[in-house]
């Protein structure tokens, strides 16, 4: 900028300083210091064929280990599951006994693969957390079919919105999705409750619309409190809270979490800003304060609800309910 001035102008230092930041908020200017590098591109070949996508797509979650993405969605006359390789293409679809689908979870584990669904509707299949074989046989359902509740014995859910399993079978559910339950819900593999936190509140361990569920390697459960617009966690042998990030969600709250395959990152959807946001994830120890590192901005009414993570490839899935897609958004 000085070479650029006359030496006529005679400017002072301040006067120089002046010009310069107003050339810099003029220009919207991303200094070296503040600004960020991209740190994904979107897959613009993902899906092949966008056309499969009917419905309001909800939620997606990857197979790493035999390379499929499984995609939610509702609708009247429109297939509720949909799969898709890696690579974009559709292989099949199924719609037997899902109702509205929520969330979608894939459990891999030494001698089979599993797709965990949580139904939020009203009528004879909702309310219910349900597990598929990978072509789309109903093999459990947990929950009362068609009945909302908080009890345990039964068990009974009110619109659950998402699910995390270990592959020990441990089973991880936020409950629920604008329902009369605000929790966070710990089953055995056998479906007894091993722990229960939460209810409807702003206070330390209290939920508001409890959105989004993931577990990292370090023994804790990471919780997307959408409408208390914060993050918080758990221990996940005894319920334990651990801490909890508000600082990152002013603009909007967190609606879905999940790990990056290298567990150094988080990433969050935002549904009402098209926003993701990638936050530094804390080793082992405090939680500390929310840092984020980096964000991917969506186009307008994109409405990302939840997303999922490859594994293996790191590549991110979105479920965008505004755009009624899936996009993939893939490291740089």
């Amino acid at each position: 900028l000085v070479f650029l001035i006359p030496p006529s102008w005679d400017l002072t230092v301040n006067e120089y300083l002046f010009l310069y930041f107003q050339v810099l908020k003029a220009a919207d200017y991303s200094s070296p210091w503040k600004g960020q590098q991209q740190m994904y591109k979107l897959d613009i070949g993902w899906p092949k064929i966008p056309e499969y996508f009917t419905g309001q797509t909800f939620c997606v979650a990857v197979d790493s280990l035999h390379g499929l993405v499984y995609v939610g969605q509702r609708g009247n006359n429109v297939p509720k599951v949909l799969v898709f390789s890696e690579e974009g293409y559709f292989l099949y679809s199924w719609n037997n006994t899902v109702e509205m689908p929520h969330g979608i979870f894939v459990l891999n584990t030494a001698t089979d693969s599993s797709v965990w669904i949580t139904d939020v509707g009203t009528g004879k299949y909702g309310h219910t957390v349900k597990q598929y074989s990978p072509s789309g046989k109903l093999m459990q359902i947990l929950g009362t079919p068609g009945n909302a509740g908080s009890s345990l014995i039964p068990l009974q859910f009110d619109q659950p919105a998402e699910i995390f399993v270990e592959e020990s079978g441990d089973i991880y559910v936020v409950d629920g999705d604008g329902g009369m339950n605000n929790r966070l819900l710990k089953l055995s593999n056998d479906y007894k409750e091993i722990w229960l936190t939460g209810t409807n509140g702003t206070g330390i361990g209290q939920f508001k619309i409890p959105h989004s569920v993931t577990v990292d390697p370090f023994g804790r459960v990471w919780v997307a409190d959408r409408d208390n617009k914060r993050i918080q966690v758990f221990d996940k042998v005894t319920g334990e809270w651990l801490g909890s990030w508000s600082s990152c969600f002013s603009e909007d709250g967190p609606y879905s979490v999940r790990f990056t395959a290298s567990y150094k990152y988080l990433i969050v959807a935002q549904l009402n800003i098209n926003r993701l946001a990638i936050l530094a994830a804390p080793p082992v120890g405090s939680i500390g304060d929310c840092v984020m590192v980096n964000t991917v901005q969506l186009a307008d009414e994109t409405k990302p609800h939840l997303v999922d993570v490859d594994m293996k490839s790191g590549a991110v899935y979105v479920a965008e309910i505004g755009a009624q897609q899936v996009q993939k958004y893939v490291p740089l």
